[in-house]
């Protein structure tokens, strides 16, 4: 009887990660968001890209370089985190665009990826206001130093939780690290 009980909980616990699937799903539908706002935002940088001044053209091309990172961390996300969480896809194995990367990707070096990610995109945003900031927007107040001092302030706590983050991984799972290292080193061999 309690065997029974227990073989349906376990079940249970174990279809219950399905649940997680429409999440992922959505995901997907983030990334079509941000490909029509990519394309919008491509066009008004096309459409103008004679009468803005160049700064203005870098800025424009910071934010499509922002939008790709972004959806790129969620491409990541979406494989990763379902592969971790919910079921492999077999669909892929053995697909010539199968990303190296996939089924590679444990729980920690998505945490670690994630956080890279974040950097990356914290830093193009605060170069768009450095360059914002060269082009006198604080003298003109339309951004203030106080809103600079926070970005970068913002921008370094990322950076560290970044650090600790690659830190604890390597203090905590030394020899998984160190295979993977083993492993590019022997790809470059060849």
């Amino acid at each position: 009887m309690f065997d029974k009980i227990e073989l349906f909980v376990e079940k249970s616990l174990f279809s219950s990660r399905w649940l997680i699937a429409p999440l992922y799903v959505g995901l997907m539908g983030a990334l079509i968001i941000l490909l029509i706002k990519f394309i919008q935002k491509f066009y008004i940088i096309t459409d103008t890209f004679l009468t803005m001044k160049s700064t203005d053209v870098m800025l424009g091309i910071l934010g499509l370089v922002d939008i790709v990172l972004v959806s790129n961390l969620l491409l990541i996300i979406i494989f990763s985190g379902y592969e971790n969480f919910v079921s492999k896809i077999d669909f892929v194995q053995g697909h010539v665009d199968k990303p190296d990367w996939m089924g590679k990707v444990d729980y920690a070096a998505l945490k670690i990826k994630v956080i890279g990610s974040i950097v990356a995109i914290s830093s193009i945003e605060l170069l768009k206001l450095f360059i914002n900031v060269q082009n006198g927007k604080l003298q003109s107040g339309e951004i203030s130093s106080e809103t600079v001092y926070a970005l970068v302030i913002i921008h370094m706590v990322f950076v560290t939780s970044g650090v600790f983050f690659a830190v604890m991984e390597r203090i905590m799972h030394p020899a998984h690290l160190l295979h993977h290292d083993e492993t590019d080193k022997t790809k470059n061999e060849h």
